[in-house]
């Protein structure tokens, strides 16, 4: 069986999530963290502090993501990240929000391999103390006439581990992965594939494998706030249950509201159902209510309504 990881996903997928989808279901070999760029100095800001302060990973084989196009700014995160014990970090070249794209960070480096080629040089010629893995995309707007190029690049540097996500950067999160585009990355890659787009279900990750059967990796984002237990079920064939979510739903609730108050967490939980609320496709208006609600009791009431 392919490892199954946990994307990192802004305001999502953080520490607490993280704890808890492990506490409620497990089934993930990895996890990774959101996204951060280097810091000046050898600290984290207070809201970073938290989300990488090992006691807060404790149990969970745990990959921090960096963002950047400064080399030597990657390479000073990675040796702090190690110095708190990571054993792995991820750079991301594969965000898509523009503020992010208009720095050529993220997606927005691939449109410039002759930088990234640099970046990369720079980078792998300095001493590292743990592998560095690479999260990307196919290209930013055209993957037949990007993709080899840039899965090139990176087959000429140590990269430990290649997640791909089956898009480009103009598709956002629409459309459909390409994944004639990911064929020749499974029959082109150098490093250990990991595979990213559109797993929601049991029988998508079997068909995945049925066609890339060597695949050393399913990283899922999207399709595991939508179903929290998704892992387990894959390993396992044991589908969550409406009690099992509910029970995974308060302890989620709780403990935003212990560490942010309700305001923020009210906030953070919108997010949330942004996701989950794809699991009950004819209850819109009680999803509407929910990210109408300004009051933890307007809130607790509507989500009880879907939950039960």
């Amino acid at each position: 069986m392919a490892k199954l990881y946990l994307a990192p996903m802004e305001e999502v997928t953080g520490y607490l999530f993280r704890q808890i989808i492990e506490r409620h279901f497990g089934g993930v070999d990895t996890y990774f963290t959101p996204f951060l760029s280097p810091v000046s100095g050898r600290s984290f800001k207070t809201r970073q502090g938290r989300e990488f302060d090992p006691s807060h990973n404790k149990g969970l084989f745990v990959v921090p993501q960096v963002l950047t196009d400064d080399a030597d700014g990657a390479a000073d995160m990675i040796r702090l990240l190690a110095d708190l014990g990571y054993t792995e970090v991820n750079l991301n070249f594969g965000c898509p929000s523009g503020t992010v794209v208009k720095k050529r960070r993220g997606s927005g480096f691939l449109r410039d391999p002759e930088g990234m080629e640099e970046f990369f040089g720079k980078l792998f010629a300095q001493e590292l103390p743990v592998p560095v893995s690479v999260k990307t995309r196919l290209g930013y707007a055209d993957a037949q006439a990007e993709w080899p190029r840039i899965l090139d690049i990176y087959n000429r540097h140590p990269i430990s581990e290649l997640i791909v996500h089956a898009r480009v950067r103009e598709d956002w999160y629409g459309g459909t992965p390409d994944m004639d585009a990911f064929a020749y990355a499974y029959d082109h890659c150098k490093a250990p594939l990991c595979f990213n787009g559109d797993i929601t279900s049991v029988a998508d990750y079997e068909a995945l494998i049925g066609r890339f059967p060597n695949l050393n990796a399913v990283m899922i984002g999207r399709g595991a706030v939508t179903n929290p237990g998704i892992f387990r079920e894959i390993r396992e064939g044991r589908e969550m249950t409406p009690a099992e979510l509910r029970d995974f739903h308060d302890d989620l609730y709780r403990a935003y509201v212990n560490l942010w108050g309700v305001k923020d967490t009210l906030f953070k939980m919108k997010e949330v159902w942004g996701y989950l609320g794809d699991r009950f496709p004819d209850a819109e208006r009680a999803k509407k209510h929910i990210h109408k609600c300004r009051t933890e009791a307007e809130y607790l009431a509507a989500a009880a309504e879907l939950l039960g």
